[in-house]
């Protein structure tokens, strides 16, 4: 396939490596100024969509999408597909979603998980929004960026599964770190309670596959001084969107927006910034009941 990719940081440079060395013709943009190998790069956004049969972005925030999709889907021909692997809000992913097919193009919201490392190896999953025709056509390309897509819905339902998703996962982060704490405090050996949670009702991913106990478990950003698998700044972002969809919704989801809350203190007021999301564990080691 011809393909147009916007934004090609730490996520989208290796994603749109992969779609060249799999034999697709790609052409990139980024505002930065970036090479990757396979990727022809444009002068603009809009040259880089150009005739392309699909074109993909990866962007940073809901703001950044609605004014890229703007300027990108005049240029678009009829009948190309639109996938946006950005992660976020609901309402800017269905917003661009509505524009797109007015200008009779393929709309797929496909938020990933999987990190960089996923990237790099082309094993992401893809949560993705948007009519069987769009998906089709799209899911040859998710299967040489990653291992699993799963279509979710219409419009946006890729990122409202994403968002549940990690907000499940920043509060069962938080609960692991929390009893490994509490079980440092009660004397209990870290291996003895991960030999016992991880093959009991405690079982979790958090747990099992990203403990984030040194030592403890399979290897995992606690095992390199937490330096980010998944940043918790990123974790962070993932949390206020939930939050944001839950007023939108009117849903009533209150260990999310504690999630939220401690996130956000862990990042903006504990040095959190620039660590793995997982690196709540030495944060509650240092703190008393008060």
């Amino acid at each position: 396939m011809n393909i147009g990719f916007i934004g090609l940081g730490n996520m989208g440079g290796p994603m749109a490596a992969n779609l060249a060395k799999a034999g697709h013709n790609v052409t990139g943009f980024d505002m930065a100024d970036v090479s990757i190998e396979g990727v022809e790069m444009a002068a603009s956004a809009a040259e880089a969509v150009t005739d392309q049969d699909v074109v993909i972005t990866m962007l940073p925030n809901g703001a950044i999408l609605r004014s890229v999709a703007a300027e990108i889907i005049p240029a678009m021909k009829r009948g190309a597909v639109f996938i946006d692997c950005s992660t976020v809000d609901v309402d800017s992913a269905r917003a661009v979603a509505a524009d797109a097919e007015a200008a009779s193009l393929l709309p797929v919201d496909a938020p990933v998980s999987g990190g960089v490392g996923g990237a790099q190896a082309g094993t992401l999953t893809f949560m993705a929004g948007g009519s069987d025709a769009g998906f089709k056509k799209a899911e040859p390309l998710f299967e040489v960026m990653g291992q699993k897509a799963v279509h979710c819905g219409g419009p946006g339902a890729g990122q409202s599964a994403k968002i549940c998703n990690n907000m499940i996962l920043g509060a069962t982060m938080i609960a692991t770190c929390e009893a490994f704490a509490l079980a440092d405090k009660l004397g209990l050996d870290r291996q003895k309670m991960f030999d016992v949670v991880s093959t009991s009702s405690g079982y979790s991913w958090s747990m099992n596959a990203y403990c984030p106990a040194p030592g403890v478990g399979p290897q995992s950003p606690a095992d390199n001084d937490y330096k980010p698998g998944f940043a918790a700044e990123l974790m962070l972002k993932d949390l206020r969107l939930s939050q944001q969809a839950a007023v939108s919704a009117d849903a009533d989801t209150p260990m999310g927006a504690l999630a939220e809350t401690l996130y956000a203190r862990f990042v903006e007021e504990e040095g959190g910034k620039g660590r793995d999301f997982s690196a709540m564990l030495p944060r509650f080691e240092k703190r008393g009941r008060g």
